[in-house]
C-alpha cells in the first residue's frame, strides 16, 4: 500500500456503533424552546427570558447533534455563541442593514439571484437545521421564493436565457433540508440547460446534522452530467467531530469536491489557535478551507464583528503556520460588487 493511501486511512474517523435517528426525524426534534435549551446545556434558568426576547424576530432553532458538542454550563462556548439568541441582537447599530449583501437588487426572477458573471443562485428554501445568529439572510423574504418543482419553471427559464451561466448554486436557507427526491428532480432539470456545467450545493447540514449525508444524497449529486461541488460551513474545529468527519468522508470518497466557508466571528474563532486548528482539521479530512468571510453587516449581528485589520493579522498568522492550500481567502461581499473582495 502506498504512503498516500496509508495517510488517507489514518485520518478516516471511527464511526460510533450507535446509530443516530434518520435526518428528517432529527430535524423535527431540533431544539426550539428556550427553557429546554437552558436545561440541556445547564445554563441559568433565568437566561430563558432573554433568549425568548432575542429570538422573537429570528427564532431559536438548533439540532441536538450540534448541541451535543457544546460544553455544559459555559455560556461563552464558541459553538453555543453561534446559535444562542442574546439581547445584543436587539441593539440597533448605525450602518447595519436587513439586506447587507444586496440580495434584493440581484433578483433575476423570484428565487434566483445573479450577482457574479457565469453563476446563478437558487434560494431553494427558507428552512435550515440551525439558525446561526450572524446569518446574513436572517431578514430575507423567503415567502417570495418558489415552492415545489412546478414553481421553479420561471426561475429555470431565467437561467436558461443567460448564455453565460456555467454554474448553478443551490442555497437557501439550506437546500439539504429538502428531501432527496425533490433535489434530484431539480438537479435533472438544471442539467437540461445546455450551458450549465456545474452544480454547487451550499449547506451547513453535514456539520450540524451529519446523518443527512446519505447514499441517496450522493447518488443524485452524481447522477447528472453536471460536476457537483459541495460547500459546507464550519467556523470552529470542535464542530468537526467524528460523526461530521465520517459524513464529509462519504462525500469525498464518492469523488465530490468539498470546500469549507467560515465567517470570522468575535468570541468564536477570532484567535489564531482556533483558526489554525480549524484549517488543519479540515485539510486532514480532505476538505479545502475555501473562504474566511468578513462578517456581513446584517442587523442583529454587530456583536460578532471583528475589525478588518484584526482579520488581516490573523490571516497573516495562518500563512506563517500553514501550507498555502490550507489558508482560506479572507474576503468580504459588498452589495453591487462584481466579485467578492479580497481583504488580505
Amino acid at each position: 500500500m502506498s504512503i498516500l493511501a496509508n495517510q488517507a486511512q489514518s485520518v478516516r474517523p471511527h464511526v460510533p456503533a450507535s446509530q443516530p435517528p434518520p435526518w428528517p426525524e432529527a430535524l423535527r426534534n431540533a431544539v426550539r424552546d428556550a427553557d429546554e435549551l437552558c436545561r440541556l446545556l445547564q445554563l441559568p434558568s433565568a437566561q430563558a427570558a432573554e433568549i425568548r426576547k432575542a429570538a422573537d424576530g429570528f427564532p431559536l432553532f438548533v439540532t441536538r447533534e450540534y448541541l451535543a458538542r457544546v460544553r455544559r454550563g459555559d455560556g461563552h462556548d464558541p459553538l453555543l455563541r453561534q446559535v444562542l439568541p442574546v439581547s445584543d441582537e436587539l441593539i440597533a447599530v448605525p450602518g447595519d442593514l436587513q439586506d447587507p449583501v444586496g440580495d434584493g437588487a440581484a433578483l433575476l426572477s423570484p428565487g434566483v439571484l445573479r450577482k457574479y458573471h457565469g453563476r446563478a443562485l437558487l434560494v431553494t428554501t427558507g428552512a435550515c437545521a440551525v439558525h446561526c445568529r450572524y446569518c446574513f439572510r436572517r431578514h430575507f423574504p423567503y415567502e417570495t421564493a418558489p415552492r415545489g418543482l412546478a414553481a421553479w419553471d420561471r426561475a429555470l427559464a431565467a437561467i436558461e436565457a443567460d448564455p453565460a451561466c456555467r454554474e448553478v448554486i443551490l442555497s437557501g436557507g439550506d437546500p439539504l433540508t429538502l428531501v432527496d427526491s425533490t433535489l434530484a428532480a431539480l438537479a435533472e432539470r438544471i442539467a437540461l440547460i445546455p450551458q450549465v456545467q456545474r452544480l454547487r450545493v451550499h449547506t451547513r447540514l453535514p456539520i450540524v446534522l451529519p446523518q443527512r449525508v446519505t447514499g441517496e444524497l450522493i447518488a443524485w449529486l452524481r447522477s447528472t452530467r453536471l460536476t457537483p461541488w459541495v460547500v459546507v460551513h464550519a467556523n470552529h474545529p470542535r464542530e468537526l467531530d467524528d460523526a461530521v468527519a465520517a459524513a464529509l468522508a462519504r462525500l469525498v470518497d464518492a469523488g465530490i469536491p468539498v470546500l469549507n466557508q467560515a465567517v470570522l466571528l468575535r468570541g468564536v474563532n477570532d484567535e489564531l489557535r482556533a483558526l489554525v486548528e480549524l484549517c488543519e482539521r479540515l485539510t486532514a479530512l480532505r476538505v479545502v478551507p475555501y473562504y474566511l468571510h468578513h462578517l456581513d453587516r446584517v442587523a442583529g449581528a454587530a456583536h460578532f464583528a471583528v475589525p478588518i485589520e484584526e482579520g488581516r493579522l490573523l490571516v497573516a498568522g495562518l500563512r506563517e503556520r500553514l501550507p498555502g492550500y490550507a489558508v482560506p481567502q479572507y474576503v468580504e461581499e459588498r452589495a453591487g460588487a462584481e466579485y467578492k473582495l479580497a481583504l488580505a
